[in-house]
């Protein structure tokens, strides 16, 4: 690969991939615990939680190839294994089917983990003023806050 001149040197570029490589790691958990409890979800919500996780496990999907590919823009290699993403994520991992009211708590409480990986990351943009990672991370923020926020709705 020739070099990358992009105005952010190389360990400033390491460091972002690094951070964003949590996100990533971050998300993809999310997204796979949002998809197994599509497919398992009962309960006299189901109708609503089962589309309603479609919707947040497709955005999801989109989501991981965004940062991933935001790293692979840096010039580094983007993680994807479930090795990877055990060691680097901070989402906890789920064991068994919970029951829907729990699976909401669960959602909730990993897009907060997301948002807040995210803005660990962001400090570290603002310094080299790296604007298009800053770009991703904002949007990211934002939509998992906005869901939090509806899934904490429904427990209310």
């Amino acid at each position: 690969m020739t070099s990358i001149d992009i105005g952010i040197n190389e360990e400033s570029r390491k460091q972002i991939a690094e951070g964003l490589s949590r996100v990533l790691a971050d998300s993809y958990t999310l997204y796979l615990q949002t998809h197994n409890f599509h497919w398992n979800v009962t309960g006299p919500q189901f109708r609503e939680l089962h589309l309603m996780f479609e919707e947040h496990y497709t955005e999801l999907a989109e989501a991981v190839d965004d940062i991933a590919e935001r790293i692979r823009t840096l010039g580094f290699t983007a993680p994807g294994t479930y090795k990877e993403f055990a060691r680097l994520s901070s989402v906890e991992e789920v064991d068994g089917v919970p029951e829907a009211n729990e699976m909401v708590d669960i959602l909730t409480k990993g897009h907060e983990q997301v948002v807040r990986t995210c803005r660990s990351v962001i400090k570290m943009t603002d310094e080299v003023f790296d604007e298009g990672t800053a770009d991703l991370l904002t949007a990211r923020m934002s939509l998992h806050e906005k869901t939090a926020w509806m899934l904490r709705a429904l427990r209310q």
